[in-house]
């Protein structure tokens, strides 16, 4: 639960408080609530829809609607498997299952220490090099299953 008395609720006022037409602002609001808190949780929400005026429905059926807000708190470093056709027949679910096994987490979760976030994409354009996982925007391609547990710990030490 995010205190109200939060600094981060101060800044999305004063955002709010510049626009002038509300109605034509909810996205950039969110956006800038997601940049703020890092994710958009029901009372931020809430609070964007009293301060806009907007109902809390329709705020909630634009957060769930688009894929780049997220209602769950993401990790430090985001990983993103391509599952598009190239990457696919290549071996990107041997990938995946693979660093779901070594994180403890499914697509949409974030590991308990808020080091990683797994989501799949369609594709990232870089089909040459199926498959393909972006970690944050390092693209890892050509990948095997076996080198994952190396990659992540890369990523891991950079915490120490």
């Amino acid at each position: 639960m995010i205190c109200k008395d939060n600094i981060g609720f101060k800044k999305l006022e004063v955002a709010i408080n510049e626009v002038e037409d509300k109605e034509m602002a909810i996205i950039p609001i969110l956006h800038k609530a997601q940049e703020i808190f890092g994710y958009l949780p029901e009372e931020v929400q809430q609070f964007i829809a009293e301060k806009m005026g907007i109902p809390i429905g329709r705020i909630y059926g634009i957060v769930t609607f688009y894929n780049f807000f997220s209602t769950n708190p993401k990790g430090k470093h985001q990983i993103s498997v391509c599952t598009g056709t190239a990457c696919y027949v290549r071996g990107a679910q041997k990938v995946l299952d693979e660093i779901k096994k070594e994180l403890g987490i499914d697509v949409g979760q974030t590991t308990e220490d808020g080091l990683f976030s797994l989501d799949c994409l369609r594709c990232i354009g870089a089909c040459g090099l199926a498959p393909v996982m972006m970690i944050d925007s390092d693209v890892h391609g050509k990948l095997e299953k076996e080198q994952v547990k190396e990659i992540l710990s890369f990523y891991r030490s950079q915490e120490q």
